[in-house]
């Protein structure tokens, strides 16, 4: 079928029309169909274009049948319908320059970019330097190792750096590669699968930014590495930027070449940590809009319950907001999102990965209301001599502090106290606890108890 660009984007917008009245459901459709279009028909298969990964993964299967019911009842023609995102479809597009013998396949991501990365004190020295290299690729540190555990961004910052310099130096040929796929492509090389007579040569006349990322795949590999090294010395002598990313600081990285140690320590060695809260909840704001979701529509007690849970590791916090909102589309539809439903939507995961899941509410508050010998419905009531609001707030106190748990589900667990009320108490006894001896014992006893 050929068709011109007017009479696809005409035949698509017929087709969403036929897919609004067919699901009847408006956070559906402006979740993953609206700004979808498409992009090609060639044969029997259409290509259609959609905003996010999310909505490639929930319109290729939850909403499959529906779509090719309607695009027969529209086309007349049985179709296969294939989603892409709309990142990908761009790097399709682009004319790849030709890569002799090595890394044909190695591309950037285009999503990966620093306007879309959320920069907090945990990534910020990484974030800067990674910018400023982008903008003097070559002239300023070289080279830069970012290193941390899995899930932070290392590998977003660095495919940034490649996007930035292809944007603003166009004529620089950037390679991004993981250091498996350059071990796998230098085994192909000595094994003679692969043409021409040098892979260093090939890199010294092919690349002029190198960014390898997860280098400690190259440990214990010593002709990968003695070849690496080389590469390395070339590039370095000529000014060529180098990044890389590691999971450990290099001096740390036992079994690497000690010369190729001492490069990484000589340039600029730079950490990223763990995000803090603040920065958990910038992530997932971003997120949910990126999502084509109303931020507003997500009470703030949920932002704040899953930047707390799932904070040591970027992808698991993403991993599990996109478990949610496929949850709230798909198993319990609602354009509302409270703490309750958030909790439900993750229950799983917070089983499995939390080892505090022994440790339960109805355990601290039997635990402190055993230790002041009042009953556990004292404690949660609406009684409040001196002694029982006194063993009330310490089991707030406790509970927020080893369980993680918003001040609003802890005031519905106290017979509905607001979060104001929660918060002041918890706070109360944090204060108290650095001048009052007697209470600071209480609490380290409580705190033994539950262990």
């Amino acid at each position: 079928m050929d068709s011109t660009v007017s009479e696809i984007a005409s035949l698509w917008d017929r087709i969403l029309l036929r897919i609004k009245e067919k699901i009847n459901d408006q956070i559906v459709y402006d979740s993953f169909f609206e700004g979808s279009y498409l992009y090609s028909i060639n044969g029997s298969t259409m290509l259609v274009v959609v905003n996010t990964e999310l909505a490639v993964q929930i319109l290729s299967t939850q909403y499959i049948e529906m779509v090719n019911s309607v695009v027969m009842d529209v086309t007349e023609s049985n179709y296969e319908i294939r989603f892409i995102q709309s990142s990908d479809i761009k790097k399709n597009r682009e004319v790849k320059q030709a890569k002799p013998a090595f890394f044909a396949d190695s591309y950037l991501n285009k999503g990966f970019t620093f306007k879309n990365f959320v920069v907090g004190d945990s990534n910020r020295e990484a974030y800067q330097a990674a910018l400023m290299v982008s903008q003097h690729p070559g002239k300023l540190f070289n080279p830069v190792l970012i290193f941390g555990n899995s899930g932070l961004g290392k590998t977003h910052l660095l495919q940034a750096i490649g996007n930035s310099i292809n944007d603003r130096f166009p004529t620089l040929k950037v390679l991004y590669v993981t250091a498996e796929d350059f071990f796998t492509e230098f085994m192909k090389y000595l094994q003679g699968d692969k043409d021409g007579n040098s892979i260093v040569d090939w890199f010294k006349n092919n690349v002029d930014v190198l960014l390898i990322d997860d280098v400690q795949f190259l440990v214990n590999k010593q002709k990968t590495e003695e070849t690496f090294f080389s590469i390395y010395n070339s590039f370095h002598a000529a000014g060529k930027q180098v990044v890389i990313t590691a999971d450990q600081h290099p001096k740390n990285l036992n079994g690497l070449d000690e010369r190729l140690k001492s490069r990484f320590i000589s340039g600029l060695p730079l950490s990223i940590n763990p995000p803090e809260k603040e920065t958990c909840e910038a992530i997932l704001r971003m997120k949910i809009s990126a999502n084509g979701l109303d931020v507003n529509d997500f009470d703030p007690d949920v932002i704040s319950y899953f930047a707390e849970k799932f904070r040591s590791n970027i992808r698991e916090l993403e991993g599990a907001l996109d478990r949610l909102i496929f949850y709230i589309i798909t198993i319990k539809p609602t354009k509302h999102v409270n703490l309750e439903t958030a909790m439900a939507s993750v229950q799983s995961l917070v089983d499995v990965e939390n080892d505090k899941a022994k440790l339960s509410e109805t355990k601290i508050i039997n635990t402190v209301a055993d230790y002041y010998n009042l009953s556990s419905v004292q404690l949660t009531g609406k009684v409040r001599t001196s002694q029982i609001a006194m063993a009330r707030h310490i089991a707030m106190y406790l509970i927020r502090d080893m369980l993680d748990i918003p001040f609003t589900k802890i005031g519905a667990i106290f017979g509905g106290k607001d979060h104001a009320t929660v918060m002041n108490g918890v706070n109360k006894v944090e204060k108290n606890l650095k001048e009052d001896k007697e209470l600071l014992k209480a609490v380290t006893e409580l705190r033994s108890r539950l262990k």
